[in-house]
C-alpha cells in the first residue's frame, strides 16, 4: 500500500506541475500576443488605464456623496421654526455635504425675497454637479474612441499584410490568415475597452441622477418651508 502511494503522489504532483506550467505558457502566449497586435496596443493600453482610474475615482467620490444623513433635514427644519438660524448654519457646515452647502447657502439668505433664496440653492446645485461631473465625459469620449482607434489598428496590420504579399509576390494563405488573426487583436482590444467605458459612464450617470434627484427634493422642502406663511 505504501509503494502504491509512493507511486501515485509523485504522479498527481507531475500532473500538478504540468497544469502549472501549461497556465503559465498560456498567460505569457496571451500577452505576447497583445504585444504581436502592434503599436496600436499602446494607446489602447493607455485607455484603459484611464478608463479604471477615471471610474473608480468618481465612483468612490460619489458614493461618498450620496451617503444620506436623514437627521440633517429634520433638523434643519426644527432649528428654522424655531427661530435659531445659527444652528441651522451649524448642522449644514457640519454635514460637509453637497445638501448641507446648498441649505447653507439658503440660510444666509433668509430675509431676502423667496426667489432669491431658490436661485442662490440652484446656484450652489450646479456646482456641487459639476464638481461631481468631473471626468465623466471622458468616458463617454474613450467608449467612441478606443473602438475606432482599434480598427484603425487592424487596418493598418491588413495593410502591411497584403504589402508583404505584394513584395512577395504570392498569396500564403496561412501567413495572411495568421496575420489576421494577430491584428484583428486590436479590434477586439478597443471594443472590450469601449464596452468598459460605456457601461461605467452609464454606472456613474445613473449614480449620479439619483442623489441629484434627493438632493433636489430636499432642497424643494426647504424652499417649501420657508414660503410657508408664519416663517
Amino acid at each position: 500500500m505504501s509503494l502504491l502511494q509512493d507511486t501515485i503522489y509523485p504522479l498527481d504532483s507531475l500532473a500538478g506541475a504540468t497544469q502549472t506550467v501549461a497556465l503559465a505558457e498560456e498567460r505569457i502566449s496571451l500577452i505576447g500576443l497583445l504585444f504581436k497586435a502592434g503599436w496600436i496596443m499602446i494607446p489602447l493600453g493607455l485607455l484603459l488605464f484611464a478608463t479604471l482610474v477615471i471610474f473608480i475615482e468618481r465612483y468612490l467620490t460619489i458614493k461618498k456623496a450620496s451617503k444620506y444623513d436623514p437627521s440633517l433635514m429634520s433638523h434643519v427644519k426644527q432649528s428654522v421654526l424655531s427661530g435659531r438660524l445659527e444652528a441651522a448654519l451649524s448642522v449644514c457646515r457640519a454635514s460637509n455635504s453637497a445638501l448641507g452647502r446648498m441649505l447653507e447657502k439658503g440660510l444666509v439668505r433668509i430675509g431676502r425675497p423667496i426667489k432669491d433664496i431658490e436661485g442662490a440653492i440652484e446656484n450652489v446645485g450646479k456646482l456641487e454637479v459639476a464638481r461631481l461631473e468631473k471626468n465623466l465625459n471622458l468616458l463617454s469620449i474613450i467608449s467612441t474612441v478606443a473602438p475606432m482607434l482599434g480598427f484603425v489598428g487592424t487596418i493598418f496590420g491588413v495593410i502591411i499584410i497584403f504589402r508583404d504579399v505584394e513584395a512577395a509576390g504570392g498569396i500564403d494563405i496561412a501567413s495572411v490568415s495568421g496575420g489576421l488573426y494577430v491584428k484583428m487583436i486590436a479590434s477586439a482590444a478597443g471594443l472590450t475597452i469601449g464596452i468598459l467605458a460605456f457601461a461605467g459612464y452609464h454606472v456613474l450617470n445613473t449614480m449620479l441622477e439619483r442623489l441629484i434627484l434627493r438632493i433636489e427634493t430636499d432642497a424643494i422642502e426647504f424652499v417649501d418651508l420657508l414660503d410657508e406663511p408664519g416663517s
